[in-house]
């Protein structure tokens, strides 16, 4: 939960002031928990030695009427700062389409914040592409 933790308070905390930042402490043992579990979520983490240190997740949707084929998620990735620029997060990326390969997947898509260019940079490193862009405005 540490890793999940530092990911709301880095990018959402920076970028978007309409999460929860406690949420990962209040409800993300029962969601991870959950996830484990369902074939169509994936949960995975870095570790140096006993530690976590970075965690990727990811989902399965579709195929639907609209979009008539299987889809990959990458719902959330975080490496702890210490440890980026050693390729943990471009490892976590691979395994995340490799897996979305093996049941099936034939695309694969993640969100990111337009104000967080490293991880646009990051993503577009690996093979990630912008197709969308969100415009949201107070009220």
């Amino acid at each position: 939960m540490a890793c999940s933790s530092a990911l709301f308070t880095e990018d959402a905390g920076a970028h978007d002031l309409t999460l929860n930042l406690n949420w990962p402490t209040e409800h993300g043992l029962a969601r991870f928990t959950k996830a484990l579990s369902d074939p169509d979520r994936l949960v995975m983490v870095a570790e140096d030695g006993d530690q976590i240190i970075g965690h990727l997740t990811g989902s399965l949707s579709g195929p639907s009427l609209m979009r008539p084929l299987l889809v990959a998620t990458l719902g959330s990735i975080y490496v702890r700062p210490a440890y980026r620029g050693q390729k943990i997060g471009v490892n976590l990326v691979e395994e995340f389409k490799a897996w979305a390969r093996r049941h099936g997947a034939q695309y694969a898509g993640v969100t990111a914040y337009a104000g967080n260019e490293g991880a646009v940079r990051f993503y577009e490193r690996n093979g990630f592409a912008m197709r969308s862009v969100v415009l949201e405005t107070s009220l």
